[in-house]
């Protein structure tokens, strides 16, 4: 499991470097203006979808039937089982792309209400969103390859993919820019293209591991119906993350202009640990549950879930701490240029600090949701979820006007640690979560060290960047980085957190024997 975690959190690390070089430059030519606020509502849509189908509901839902035939029926008829998900799916994702199309300016009048009372404005997001919105059929068709190279333990290509939409939205954004309306169009026009990069991509991969896919007529079989059951309800639970942060999305519309353009920037910084982390140990940690529960090897499980915990929250922790601490002087380095200015970037890292309350939760529920999905249950998951996303909607309510852009990311944050301490208590009773004396050590360790950290940033923070809101060096950004990396890995280490220098050893062994 920790292989498959480090190969996708070390690709995801760099699609999230790659998408960090393409949010820069946005926001460097759009800042937080009426352009920007329309591109990123147009690239919600399909990224909601994205996130649902290649991070939660698609993968929770095929990967455990389609390991279960390949373990006792053979590679045929779980090849079989992907051509008829496929078949099932684009008929089904066409008819959603033809519908979305059509009905755009209703569904912006939904995820977006705000923009209508700006026709101009709203009349951008309408003919972005449908340039950008054929990326759904091409992604969700990708997430069905990735599920089969998942499955297949083969998790490089399905990692990489995502480096696609980064490179095609920042040469379509640099090329077009000039050629069409706005940058906006040519953004638009990058996402779409980079998913048919994306799905050329992954199906070389599939067709070189051994397992070239057709494309039948589709058939509602009696496993397909096992499959769209599993499925349906997964759809909200496994992504109720992405929900939530869609919600933001709607709220921050309705508040002053430029408020989306603040909440995505914030997002966006959040979003590399949770992606590099929460994405990549659950994606590895699904089949591994799925064999053990199959196998009925209840303790192998346990182990599997609490050894998991561990890997995510050893950085994800300390990264919520960092983020929270030095916020201000990261959106200064990253974004504060040409059109961006800094008291945006000031207010951006606002935003950021709360959303980097809950980013430990939005890790575990990655983490949690596995435990449901390899038993076939993801009902659970949805109702704990539908809960979760009414509390989030009423607390953005109530916190959207005194809070203005820190209440969407605050309401999300409250959300996920309730969605957090439902889902632990349910598995828990089912027994499928049971905690062990080495996980509580660690974690009392693991807060320990980051606290001490977090002293050590604020400290040099003080001495650095006195005053938030003006311009930040990046030789001081990279100043409290390291502040920070040496103090968390000092006091980790002190603390046997980890040993840094047994992984050393044993990482050198691996390669001497290669």
């Amino acid at each position: 499991m920790l292989k498959g975690a480090l190969t996708v959190g070390a690709w995801t690390a760099a699609s999230r470097v790659a998408g960090f070089a393409r949010d820069m430059i946005i926001a460097a030519l759009l800042g937080a203006g009426p352009v920007a606020d329309a591109f990123f509502v147009a690239n919600r849509l399909p990224n909601l979808f994205r996130r649902l189908f290649g991070e939660g509901a698609f993968n929770s839902a095929f990967v455990p039937v389609f390991s279960g035939l390949l373990t006792t029926e053979g590679e045929d008829v779980a090849r079989g089982f992907a051509e008829e998900a496929a078949a099932v799916l684009a008929f089904w994702l066409l008819m959603l792309t033809i519908l979305g199309e059509i009905f755009m300016p209703g569904i912006l009048h939904v995820i977006a209400a705000g923009f209508a009372r700006d026709p101009t404005k709203f009349a951008l997001t309408i003919t972005l969103s449908r340039i950008a919105f054929p990326y759904l059929i091409l992604i969700c068709l990708a997430a069905l390859l990735s599920g089969v190279l998942n499955a297949l333990d083969r998790f490089t290509a399905a990692a990489a993919a995502p480096l696609l939409y980064n490179a095609f939205s920042i040469g379509a954004m640099l090329a077009l820019r000039h050629v069409l309306p706005t940058t906006g169009h040519a953004l638009a026009l990058g996402v779409s293209a980079s998913g048919v990069a994306q799905l050329a991509l992954l199906y070389w991969a599939v067709a070189r591991a051994g397992m070239r896919l057709h494309l039948p007529r589709p058939r509602l079989t009696p496993r397909m119906r096992l499959l769209l059951r599993r499925m349906a309800p997964g759809l909200v639970g496994a992504g109720i993350t992405q929900l939530n942060l869609t919600m933001d999305t709607f709220i921050g519309s309705l508040l002053p202009a430029g408020s989306v353009s603040l909440l995505y920037y914030a997002d966006r910084v959040n979003q590399l640990p949770l992606g590099i982390l929460g994405t990549a140990v659950g994606t590895a940690l699904l089949p591994l549950l799925s064999r053990q529960i199959a196998a009925g090897d209840r303790p192998g499980a346990w182990d599997s879930l609490n050894r998991a915990i561990e890997y995510a929250l050893v950085l994800t922790l300390p990264a919520a701490f960092a983020l929270a601490t030095v916020a201000d002087p990261i959106m200064q380095v990253l974004f504060a240029r040409g059109a961006f200015t800094h008291h945006a970037a000031s207010l951006s890292a606002q935003s950021l600090a709360a959303y980097a309350s809950g980013l430990p939760a939005f890790v575990l529920v990655k983490i949690l949701a596995p435990g449901f999905f390899a038993q076939g249950d993801t009902s659970t998951p949805v109702r704990v979820g539908m809960f979760v996303l009414l509390l989030n909607f009423c607390l953005n309510l109530a916190l959207m006007g005194p809070l203005q852009h820190v209440g969407p990311p605050t309401a999300t944050s409250i959300a996920a640690w309730l969605n957090v301490a439902l889902l632990s208590f349910m598995l828990r009773r089912r027994d499928y979560l049971r905690p062990d004396r080495l996980l509580f050590s660690r974690l009392a360790r693991m807060l320990l060290a980051t606290l001490l950290m977090a002293a050590a940033l604020l400290a040099t923070r003080a001495w650095l960047v006195p005053v938030p809101g003006r311009h930040v060096p990046v030789i001081d950004l990279c100043a409290l980085i390291v502040v920070g990396l040496v103090a968390y890995g000092t006091f980790a280490q002190s603390f046997r957190v980890f040993d840094a220098a047994r992984f050393v050893r044993k990482r050198f062994a691996r390669l001497g024997r290669a």
